[in-house]
């Protein structure tokens, strides 16, 4: 009866605060599709939500409690409940006794400086490039031409480690999990770690208390992608290097030439490639591409293309344009299975487009034992696994990601049945990463083109778009009618 009794009233406070589903999903930092089901009683908000929709709804804890008939927590004064686990690490990692970082984060959380422009990705290409000077032997950033469009990208790769055409399939995808050694740990600037954690609680910055992949060793080469990554907590990475990003656009504002943190951390390229010396942490994200039958509306068989613009939530590349998926390499459920890169890409797929919250890492304790298992699966993943042919994932590039050293994993997904468009693309939306999503024809060279001159690009979203769109050209050029794109590097 809870659930009846919460479906009913959540719909008559958000009718009464002159809220629709799509406005309270945005408020609360989630996709319609987890408003739809608080709403329909099949999920409860997690504890972190309450006091933020009680205050949404224009009710007070206690009065959402005795609407809806549960325990709420008790409203912390600033800070979510959510950071709880950052703040007790960062404690023990600098040697303060507990409570010490919620207290200097409480007393640092009006400040919004986060909130400020950042630059374009051009301007940031360029810094780094002026900052790293000359390039190590072999190495250089990704650049290339699309028509009368030139791109420069802050994405530090090699000529054998583009166009790979791998097949994310158990022969190609080799990246494994290794636990030799003690990885080593990064020093912790404490204030810029409290000042990093008063933003993320100021803007509802999600720094979840995961297991996040570190890469120690890469081997790349066409039709395969190897390499080892060993486990650190996300949370390291947050407060450390993952800060050089923040550095990097307040030097650019502030036109000066000072960065601490990264001569720190990144002082030079040798210090980038040295996996085994530093925290690398990374990413898998890829172009989705959907095959669509002709139409007579818009004319021939096309592609579908769907961008993002992240969300202001997100832990980095916010309010960017990025390709869709994207997401950290990180663990779900098993440690040694995930590591493989066709792992994360299925498990965002499912996350990020099909609407899965119980495999959004950032909701909380993991409690399915096989997240992933068939039956658990969305019907639109489900209908694309049951045949050969339907879904196609590859890896078309790697490089480092100079803003924060970051390793890039970029991939392409192809949907090649004309099928799954008509018949599941109602139930693609993006979650509560995307503050938006745009759809693109491969018939469209124009509109393209303008999107690839676009400023707002995450750089690795930029890098990872035109390595799909050489790859996707060769796997069915009638389909993708657009510049081509050359490579400068």
């Amino acid at each position: 009866m809870v659930g009846v009794r919460r479906r009913k009233e959540l719909v008559s406070a958000r009718k009464a605060a002159g809220l629709t589903q799509e406005k309270l999903a945005e408020v609360m930092c989630v996709d319609r599709s987890t408003v739809i089901r608080w709403e329909a009683g099949e999920y409860a908000p997690l504890p972190y939500q309450w006091p933020k929709l009680a205050k949404v709804l224009g009710r007070s804890a206690d009065e959402l409690r005795e609407l809806i008939g549960l325990r709420l927590p008790q409203e912390a004064p600033v800070l979510r409940s959510g950071l709880e686990p950052a703040f007790g690490w960062l404690d023990r990692h600098v040697g303060w006794p507990p409570g010490t970082t919620r207290t200097r984060v409480t007393a640092a959380a009006p400040a919004r400086s986060h909130g400020g422009a950042t630059a374009g990705r051009s301007l940031v290409a360029e810094a780094l490039a002026s900052y790293y000077g000359d390039s190590v032997p072999g190495h250089a950033q990704y650049s290339a031409r699309c028509g009368p469009v030139r791109i420069a990208t802050s994405v530090l790769t090699r000529p054998e480690w583009l166009d790979l055409g791998c097949p994310l399939t158990f022969e190609g995808d080799q990246l494994a999990l290794s636990t030799d050694g003690e990885a080593s740990r990064e020093q912790v600037d404490a204030a810029a770690a409290v000042r990093r954690l008063a933003e993320a609680a100021t803007h509802d910055v999600r720094i979840a208390d995961v297991p996040l992949y570190r890469l120690t060793d890469v081997q790349v080469r066409p039709g395969t992608v190897g390499g080892k990554v060993s486990v650190v907590p996300f949370v390291e990475y947050a407060l450390s290097v993952d800060l050089l990003e923040r550095e990097l656009h307040e030097s650019l504002a502030a036109g000066r030439n000072r960065m601490p943190l990264r001569d720190r951390y990144l002082p030079d390229l040798p210090a980038v490639l040295d996996l085994q010396g530093r925290l690398c942490a990374g990413g898998v994200l890829a172009l989705m591409a959907i095959a669509r039958p002709a139409d007579p509306y818009r004319g021939e068989a096309d592609y579908l293309l769907l961008i993002q613009e992240r969300s202001g939530h997100v832990l980095n590349a916010a309010h960017r344009l990025a390709v869709i998926p994207k997401s950290f390499h990180a663990p779900l459920a098993n440690h040694r299975a995930d590591a493989r890169i066709g792992a994360t890409l299925r498990r965002e797929l499912e996350e990020e487009l099909f609407g899965r919250l119980d495999v959004d890492r950032t909701a909380g304790t993991q409690r399915a034992a096989d997240p992933m298992h068939p039956s658990r699966l969305s019907a639109p993943m489900r209908w694309l696994s049951e045949q050969p042919g339907r879904l196609r994932m590859e890896c078309t590039g790697f490089g480092f990601n100079l803003v924060s050293g970051n390793y890039e994993f970029a991939s392409l997904v192809v949907i090649e049945d004309e099928e799954f468009w008509p018949r599941f693309g109602g139930d693609v939306e993006a979650n509560w990463e995307a503050a938006g999503l745009r759809q693109y024809s491969t018939l469209d060279g124009d509109l393209i083109s303008e999107l690839i001159g676009d400023e707002t690009w995450s750089n690795e979203g930029l890098f990872a778009f035109l390595q799909g769109l050489r790859r996707l050209a060769e796997i069915d050029g009638d389909r993708v009618r657009i510049p081509g794109v050359e490579l400068g590097c």
